[in-house]
């Protein structure tokens, strides 16, 4: 077994945490995680566990009759880069904080604070941001008439961050690349969600009133996940942009929060999923492959 291969069966068989890592160890060749900040960083700071005197929240979970029952073959699906038990491992490495708990409690404040302040410019760019991501099941078929659009939103971030008219037909190879990884992206983000089965921050208070509701449970967040795993996938594509990427990522995750529908936890969780599914793709073949195939348009 060489060094790399050791190394990974450590981290999947013993379970090393893997957002600890810097560019000296055997993951050197992508750029660190970025160290946690803004209000994630305070909030993270408050106790995650359950509190006796609250203990009836912890038995709040989402409601299994609000289900989107097709989102349920996403979990089902095979993985396209990672590995089934790469999946199961980073499924089973993270958790969110009790309902009782101070943290809790502190987002959901955070939450009613974001709700009584947002503008009808915020609304108008969440809804946008709402309606964007892309979907496998979309790409099936060219008759369906969502298939120009779903390709169309695959590169959004692209577009967003680079300003020139960037499509799936000029850059082919990312396009096949972004497609892989968004495969493993929608499996493993409804692995979580179901496994875990958070309420979304409107079952726990009330007075969190969401633009919309969603049929999923709430952690960890899908569009943060995207979000993240797309600007850090095309960070080290096109590394001069890496900023712009991950300030885009940040302001998806936070469109959730000022929506109502997610918790913050739920934001950085999904951000930390992200960097740590690229550190495994990146060691595999297929992906290796498939990313110096979509560096050469890059060019």
């Amino acid at each position: 077994m060489n060094i790399l291969k050791q190394n990974l069966y450590i981290i999947l068989v013993f379970g090393i945490p893997l957002g600890l890592y810097s560019q000296n160890t055997i993951f050197s060749k992508i750029h660190d995680i970025e160290p946690i900040s803004n209000h994630y960083k305070d909030l993270k700071q408050l106790n995650t566990e359950k509190r006796t005197a609250h203990a009836s929240m912890d038995k709040i979970v989402y409601p299994t009759d609000n289900y989107l029952d097709f989102i349920l073959v996403y979990a089902s699906n095979k993985p396209y880069y990672l590995s089934s038990s790469q999946v199961e491992f980073i499924t089973n490495s993270v958790k969110f904080p009790a309902n009782s708990s101070e943290q809790t409690r502190a987002e959901l404040d955070f939450l009613l604070d974001l709700q009584n302040k947002r503008t009808e410019k915020q609304i108008k760019r969440v809804i946008q941001l709402a309606k964007i991501g892309y979907w496998p099941h979309k790409n099936y078929t060219k008759t369906d008439d969502r298939y120009e659009g779903n390709l169309k939103d695959l590169f959004f971030i692209i577009r967003e961050v680079i300003k020139e008219k960037h499509d799936v037909k000029s850059f082919p190879k990312t396009a096949k690349l972004l497609k892989g990884v968004m495969q493993d992206t929608r499996l493993l983000e409804f692995v979580v969600k179901f496994n875990l089965l958070r309420a979304r921050p409107y079952h726990l208070d009330s007075n969190i009133k969401p633009l919309h509701e969603i049929p999923t449970p709430s952690f960890a967040s899908g569009h943060t996940l995207w979000a993240y795993i797309q600007a850090y996938t095309l960070s080290e594509l096109v590394p001069e942009k890496r900023d712009e990427f991950i300030a885009l990522a940040y302001e998806i995750g936070l469109s959730r929060e000022i929506m109502g529908v997610h918790f913050p936890s739920d934001e950085e969780v999904a951000r930390q999923i992200a960097h740590r599914m690229l550190m495994l793709m990146w060691h595999t073949d297929k992906f290796q492959k498939d990313f110096e195939a979509a560096k050469s348009e890059w060019k």
